[in-house]
């Protein structure tokens, strides 16, 4: 089954980590892949153009079906594999919408979270604005807080929808993970920093580690007063 799938990703992508996570869940390892370089626009090169007109990552195939959304692609290891490894999505139909919000969720915390990181990084100090890099900051500061309450509600100890891992944590895991390399502080947000320590330490997350994240790296402290 693996053998006749195909991965294109990128190392510290949190997109592409989510399809990796999924695939260690669902016991699919030895599935093929390729690491691409964003730095060198490798993302759109005709290999990965030819099945993705977006030119984007992840592209994941699996024989003649092509998935190139990563949270579609969850699903649809999900649903192609329900009986196999990690049963990500609950029986429940009440749990199934819950873990389906959080997924979506998950997009709006990335944006935030890219919104803050970008404009430090990557805009020209000439042409940022205070006004902006604040509003940036104030509106993942809300965000986190959210995740925060949420975690709290179901209880020390869960995961994002209750007892077990789901869809709901392979999607926001990965957008979580680049916090605390950027000195998001525990004491701030105890119950999402617990989270990040335990979900951490699946098999299935140390296994699709970010082999960049692997490397010793100067500590970053841009989150350390969010």
């Amino acid at each position: 089954m693996a053998e006749d799938m195909l991965l294109f990703w990128a190392s510290g992508s949190p997109p592409c980590w989510r399809v990796m996570i999924a695939l260690e869940e669902k016991n699919l390892q030895g599935y093929k892949n390729k690491l691409l370089s964003f730095d060198k626009q490798e993302h759109k090169n005709p290999e990965v153009l030819q099945i993705n007109p977006r030119g984007q990552i992840p592209t994941f195939k699996h024989g003649d079906v092509v998935v190139n959304e990563s949270i579609a692609a969850c699903l649809y290891l999900q649903n192609r594999f329900k009986s196999q490894g990690t049963q990500l999505m609950p029986d429940s139909e009440s749990q199934q919408a819950l873990v389906l919000q959080r997924m979506l969720e998950a997009e709006a915390l990335q944006k935030k979270i890219y919104d803050v990181l970008f404009y430090e990084y990557y805009v020209p100090e000439a042409e940022r604005h205070e006004s902006a890099r604040k509003r940036n900051r104030e509106n993942l500061a809300n965000e986190l807080k959210l995740w925060e309450s949420y975690l709290q509600q179901m209880g020390k100890g869960s995961y994002l929808t209750g007892k077990d891992f789901s869809l709901a944590d392979v999607a926001m895991f990965p957008d979580l993970a680049y916090l605390p390399r950027f000195g998001l502080r525990k004491e701030r947000y105890p119950r999402l920093m617990e989270y990040y320590e335990m979900v951490k330490e699946r098999p299935s997350v140390k296994a699709s580690w970010p082999p960049t994240w692997r490397e010793k790296e100067k500590e970053q402290d841009t989150l350390k007063d969010l």
